[in-house]
């Protein structure tokens, strides 16, 4: 079931993360306290049938097409871990699936991939004030679970070790460290939290691909306090193309806005422009996710990793 603004407003504070779904116009959120339980959405926008997923152990908010060869599959949480991500299967085949790479690794879809589908983790204040109109996942969802609590009390600790993990940690950066990363072709690379925090702001290429960070403190975390309104408050952190129409922009961090100096248009966290020339407007989002640094890495261990100029 999906609810308006005003709904919402009731259950959620405006500081709780959410996922942030936008497809041909239409906007929703899929509160991270309701996925933190359930951990796979199956949802339909418009005509597009997408699963929208949420590994609480890797941190890792990714979201998928589900049409396979011209199927649609239901996807559902095997209850199974490998380097402690979730294991999805689709109820049609019953085939395993890896949430990390959305690729097929056992029965008659093993090596199949997903297509995944940009995404961000927001802010609830954010969504509702970039998407006045937009919907929310309501938490009335037919179960009796205690939304809004954390099961995993002070997981997301920098410094812990991560659950059920049995791999090697890489040692570039702290196991329990969010990152963001970019993928364009076969290129990819990580933009730790920390750094982002510090600089708001990063302009960066990746290949032929201008891309930019946009960081805004201000939203909890899911995975630190037993009442997640009670928790600490991290950073969020999205990806974007700096090419808009025939523009190449640059992006910096001044008197608390993000602006770009070609127009001195202002611009959220969510890609659209408040004020200036391009009010309005919406930057385009590139194949970018949020994860635990210990997971991305054990899955992707040649991954570059974003160091400060």
């Amino acid at each position: 079931k999906f609810i308006s603004i005003d709904q919402a407003d009731q259950w959620l504070d405006s500081q709780e993360p959410v996922i942030v779904l936008t497809l041909a116009g239409q906007a929703r959120a899929y509160p991270i306290q309701v996925l933190i339980y359930h951990e796979i959405v199956n949802d339909e926008i418009a005509d597009i049938p997408v699963s929208i997923t949420f590994c609480p152990l890797c941190n890792a908010s990714i979201v998928f097409d589900r049409r396979v060869g011209g199927k649609v599959l239901d996807f559902g949480v095997t209850g199974k871990l490998r380097m402690s991500d979730m294991i999805m299967y689709d109820r049609q085949t019953e085939s395993w699936w890896q949430q990390f790479t959305g690729k097929g690794i056992v029965g008659a879809y093993a090596g199949t991939v997903l297509k995944q589908i940009p995404a961000s983790i927001v802010a609830y204040g954010d969504f509702r004030e970039t998407y006045p109109m937009g919907l929310v996942l309501s938490n009335d969802t037919g179960y009796s679970r205690p939304y809004g609590r954390n099961p995993y009390k002070g997981y997301d600790r920098v410094g812990d070790y991560p659950f059920f993990f049995s791999g090697k940690i890489d040692d570039r950066l702290p196991a329990m460290e969010r990152v963001l990363f970019v993928r364009y072709g076969e290129q990819q690379r990580l933009y730790p939290f920390g750094l982002v925090s510090e600089l708001s702001v990063i302009n960066d290429e990746l290949g032929n691909l201008k891309i930019a960070i946009f960081g805004k403190h201000g939203t909890l975390s899911a995975l630190d306090a037993e009442q997640i309104k009670n928790s600490k408050k991290i950073v969020s952190v999205t990806a974007w193309s700096r090419q808009l129409d025939d523009q190449i922009l640059s992006f910096e961090f001044s008197d608390n806005q993000i602006r770009d100096r070609e127009t001195g248009s202002h611009w959220n966290i969510l890609g659209k422009a408040t004020s200036g020339p391009y009010i309005g407007r919406q930057l385009n989002g590139v194949d970018s996710g949020v994860y635990f640094a210990f997971a991305w890495l054990a899955f992707n261990p040649d991954s570059d990793i974003y160091q400060k100029p």
